[in-house]
């Protein structure tokens, strides 16, 4: 009797909470309605089953519960109810999967009208590329993959040199214009999913698969990777920005061309020596930093890293938070740099700092445990290093060298929501998330000790 009031209480719970759950689908912001019917309808009919045959149970637990006056009849086979419940289990399964197998055929045929946008996966962040003025994307081969050029395009092929490159997290899309995703992974397996457009499909490496949809609201949406791609796959995260068609034709006439990315040069260090003037006063005349005034190291690290922090400061996404004391300061020397050919101007000249200072500034944590440090710093030499050295590829900057005060309190920024919290950092979004996995202020000490031996 006891296990027939569990099993009944158990059903009405379940569906009590299915309905009452706040877990439920996301706001529908594509025209992918049809997904959502098919998955209701599987829900429709798994739920039923689960009443009926758990409230048979409980009946079948109470009806025939033990009695030391009763003997058990055994019967083998009875052919009208296995009839019944195979015509039963094949109505059941064919109203399940028929809708999904009309959903499917429709999902994997796009419009012909559907534009075509590449999207490229890889530990741990995403990158995108638009067709031309031709319309036709340029071929692509990873013997062709390097820092100057990793989406792989062939340099020779010409129909490749006019595609557009968007070289972070953020994809924007114009709104009721169906677009057709080309799905390509430089490394692992990823997934990739907008749960608000219902969509998601795999990326294999050596393979092109696709997907498409059409936006219906605008709005900024997350995408995921929602394959296990490794350590950072948590941390795997961009954006769809669903605009205008004419705010989307300004933000992509914006974006540099394939043959723009190869033919940009740094900048003129001799033009860069003179408007380093002004930040040797805090970063010292060879880039070594400063304690006192709370100046880190400039030498020795990633241009693709120092010209993006700088433009960062210019635009408010870094330097713009209240408590960034220190952000704000260098946010106004920053805005002393006119404009990008300034910014290249002055990095390619700290590119000729070489190591900056030949003596390190004396540590100034001392209750660091190196060991514990060390195994913390397991997870963020996936992306950094494991000497520290940085990975352009990865968008990660270089770690050895750093005084151990900048890097605490960057860590300490990133925990408190200082830095990376504004929507156009895309890689402050991806080190928040990595630096809530250290658990208190001892674990930052340890970690920044092990790496100020780097």
């Amino acid at each position: 009797m006891k296990l027939a009031i569990v099993l009944v209480i158990l059903v009405v719970g379940s569906v009590i909470f299915h309905f009452a759950s706040p877990w439920w689908f996301t706001p529908l912001a594509a025209d992918w309605g049809a997904i959502d019917t098919t998955i209701n309808i599987t829900f429709w009919v798994t739920g039923f089953v689960f009443i009926a045959v758990n409230f048979f149970l409980a009946y079948v637990v109470y009806r025939y519960r033990y009695d030391k006056n009763r003997k058990s009849d055994y019967d083998p086979e009875n052919k009208p109810l296995e009839l019944w419940l195979t015509i039963i289990t094949t109505v059941g399964i064919f109203a399940m999967l028929t809708p999904g197998l009309f959903v499917w055929a429709k999902f994997v045929n796009p419009p012909d009208d559907a534009a075509v946008v590449e999207v490229v996966g890889q530990q741990w962040q995403w990158g995108f590329r638009f067709p031309g003025k031709d319309n036709v994307l340029g071929k692509t081969h990873a013997r062709f993959t390097s820092e100057k050029n990793p989406f792989g395009l062939d340099p020779d092929d010409m129909l490749g040199q006019d595609d557009i490159i968007v070289d972070n997290n953020d994809l924007h899309l114009p709104i009721n214009q169906s677009v057709k995703v080309l799905l390509r992974s430089k490394d692992v397996l990823h997934n990739f999913a907008v749960p608000q457009f219902r969509v998601k499909m795999d990326l294999v490496p050596g393979l092109i698969t696709n997907v498409w949809f059409k936006p219906t609201q605008i709005g900024a949406f997350d995408i995921l990777c929602m394959e296990l791609c490794g350590v950072a796959h948590f941390a795997m995260r961009g954006r769809v920005v669903v605009d205008e068609q004419k705010d989307f034709e300004q933000w992509l006439a914006a974006r540099p061309t394939f043959a723009e990315t190869q033919n940009q040069t740094l900048g003129d260090p001799k033009i860069g020596q003179v408007l380093y003037a002004i930040c040797s006063g805090c970063h010292q005349k060879n880039g070594e930093g400063n304690g006192a005034l709370n100046a880190p190291k400039l030498a020795m690290q990633s241009s693709k890293y120092l010209i993006r922090q700088l433009h960062y400061y210019k635009q408010g996404v870094r330097g713009a938070h209240e408590q960034d004391e220190y952000g704000k300061q260098m946010a106004n020397m920053a805005a002393v740099l006119a404009d990008d050919a300034a910014i290249n101007h002055v990095v390619s000249y700290i590119a000729t700092l070489g190591n900056g200072d030949s003596e390190r500034e004396k540590p100034s944590i001392t209750s660091g445990n190196i060991d514990s440090g060390k195994s913390l710093f397991r997870k963020c030499s996936v992306c950094h290093g494991h000497q520290g050295e940085g990975n352009n590829a990865l968008n990660a900057p270089r770690l050895a060298g750093l005084q151990d005060w900048y890097l605490k309190r960057q860590l300490l920024n990133y925990k408190n929501e200082v830095r990376g919290k504004h929507e156009h950092d895309n890689f402050g979004k991806q080190m928040m998330l990595m630096a809530n996995m250290l658990n208190s202020e001892q674990q930052i000490d340890d970690i920044v000790t092990y790496i100020n031996r780097l």
